[in-house]
């Protein structure tokens, strides 16, 4: 009983932990555009998105509920399960963190709870029908949705505008960019942070043997964990989304926000475990196309689709080799 013991505050603070990194990875998501724009300075804006990513994190848990209970069976999961999953997904983190690729916090942590999952228990421990309509069908739609919504919401945004001078364009959305980075940081916390708390919600049903429930201390602890990481940074990750990309101005940064906070939000309020990277970098993509393709930087794009696409399958083997390598090791319970 106090091996299980500690093994279960082991994961509950590796899950803190992952939230924590998952804050810095993905800090980008909500402040490069504000950032790059020079709207807000650095240090104003990390401040500002932690805070909101905290908000953002505190208003629901469906996502949390999808990634605890929608995508395997929770009888098969075990602490060796759990264990293998979350240090697969904060070794991914922290390499492509190194390398400064915005690859997807959120499929890491799918990808290696699938990848655990089923080489502890096989293929069938995976809800498959789940899988395809929350995490494969979202990963090639939205990207798609965020790049195609971007380009009519800056084509649109350039017809409106296109008698108005450029300075006072630039005045106008120097402010409401202020706006659309704090949706796009309230709807980044809405949806990452409850990735957390579903893996910690889980680890507590394991343990004590209880029917999954997000309790109101796993969202403060994981909001709190995303907003510390938030404020950590993660600069070398907003420094390719905000500038090696495309550049932007005031006017593609807010058209920008406003397209990934609004796919986040209908994703989140759905339960949909989208990654928050593919969503905003994708609609930075369609902003920037919507001014010309030759902006677009294509090596850059490359490189970051790159790791969009080995995400999931390496981290669900990667899981799957920890778990063969825990069970080979150790006798855990």
């Amino acid at each position: 009983m106090e091996l299980a013991f500690l093994l279960f505050i082991s994961i509950v603070v590796l899950a803190i932990i992952f939230d924590y990194i998952n804050g810095f990875h993905d800090a980008a998501n909500a402040i490069a555009t504000v950032v790059s724009t020079k709207v807000l300075s650095p240090r104003i804006a990390v401040i500002y998105g932690a805070s909101l990513n905290v908000v953002g994190a505190l208003l629901g848990t469906q996502v949390a509920t999808t990634i605890g209970t929608g995508l395997v069976e929770t009888q098969a999961v075990t602490s060796q399960v759990l264990l293998s999953a979350l240090v697969s997904a904060i070794v991914w983190n922290l390499l492509t963190w190194f390398k400064g690729l915005p690859s997807s916090s959120s499929h890491a942590l799918m990808g290696s709870l699938m990848g655990a999952t089923a080489f502890a228990a096989g293929s069938s421990s995976l809800h498959w029908d789940k899988i395809i309509e929350k995490v494969i069908i979202p990963t090639f739609s939205s990207p798609i949705i965020g790049l195609v919504l971007g380009y009519f919401v800056m084509v649109a945004l350039y017809w409106l505008l296109h008698k108005v001078s450029l300075p006072i364009v630039n005045r106008w959305f120097s402010k409401l960019q202020i706006i659309s980075a704090g949706y796009m940081a309230i709807t980044h916390g809405a949806n990452d942070a409850q990735k957390t708390m579903g893996i910690i919600a889980l680890a507590v049903a394991t343990y004590y043997q209880t029917p999954f429930h997000v309790s109101a201390w796993i969202i403060i602890v994981c909001a709190l964990a995303m907003g510390l990481g938030t404020v950590a940074g993660g600069w070398k990750i907003i420094r390719t989304v905000g500038s090696k990309m495309v550049k932007l101005k005031p006017l593609q940064g807010f058209a920008a926000e406003a397209t990934g906070g609004t796919i986040l939000f209908l994703t989140a309020h759905l339960g949909i475990p989208v990654s928050t990277t593919h969503t905003i970098t994708t609609s930075i993509m369609g902003v920037g196309s919507a001014q010309r393709f030759s902006a677009l930087r294509p090596k850059v794009v490359m490189n970051i689709m790159a790791a969009w696409v080995v995400t999931l399958p390496t981290t669900f083997f990667l899981a799957g080799g920890l778990f063969w390598l825990m069970q080979k090791c150790f006798t855990l319970p």
